[in-house]
C-alpha cells in the first residue's frame, strides 16, 4: 500500500464512523418524531411516552381578541394523558399529516419539524440514556382559510 493511499484511508475512516452514527440517529430520531405524532393520531399513549422525555414542555403564543399575548403550554404528562383519551383518533386517517423534517443533529442535541394535519410543531430532542427523545416543542396552528 502507498503512504498516500494509507493516509487517506486513516483520514477517511473517522469520517465512516461518523457517517454510520448520523444515519442510525437521524433513523431514532425520525422514529422518535412518529411515535409522537402516530401514537397521537393511533390514541397510543404508549408510543406517545415512548417519544418525550417526561419533563417536556410543549408551548404555543396565543394571541387573544385583545391583540395580548400569552404562552400556552402543555406537559409530557398532558400529551400522554390526552393521547390515552383518544388523541387524534377523529382525525380521518386520510387527513393524518405527518411529515418529519430532520434540521440539524449535534452529538446529543437535534431539532426537527412535523408538518401535521392541523398544526406544525417544532420538536428539540436530546439523545437520553442511549435513547432519542423530544424534549421540547414549540407549535403553531396552520391559519384557518378566513385567517389566510
Amino acid at each position: 500500500m502507498s503512504p498516500r493511499f494509507a493516509i487517506l484511508a486513516l483520514a477517511l475512516m473517522p469520517l465512516s464512523k461518523l457517517h454510520a452514527q448520523s444515519t442510525a440517529d437521524s433513523t431514532a430520531i425520525r422514529q422518535a418524531a412518529l411515535d409522537y405524532i402516530e401514537g397521537y393520531y393511533e390514541g397510543n399513549a404508549e408510543r406517545m411516552a415512548r417519544a418525550v422525555h417526561p419533563e417536556l414542555a410543549k408551548r404555543i403564543v396565543n394571541v387573544d381578541e385583545r391583540g395580548r399575548y400569552r404562552l400556552g403550554q402543555m406537559s409530557a404528562m398532558t400529551l400522554v394523558e390526552g393521547t390515552r383519551a383518544g388523541g387524534g383518533k377523529d382525525t380521518p386517517v386520510a387527513e393524518r399529516r405527518k411529515d418529519v423534517t430532520i434540521f440539524d443533529i449535534y452529538q446529543n442535541a437535534a431539532s426537527a419539524k412535523i408538518y401535521a394535519s392541523g398544526w406544525v410543531d417544532y420538536l428539540h430532542l436530546a439523545k437520553w440514556n442511549g435513547r432519542w427523545v423530544i424534549v421540547n416543542v414549540l407549535w403553531e396552528l396552520h391559519p384557518r382559510p378566513s385567517q389566510r
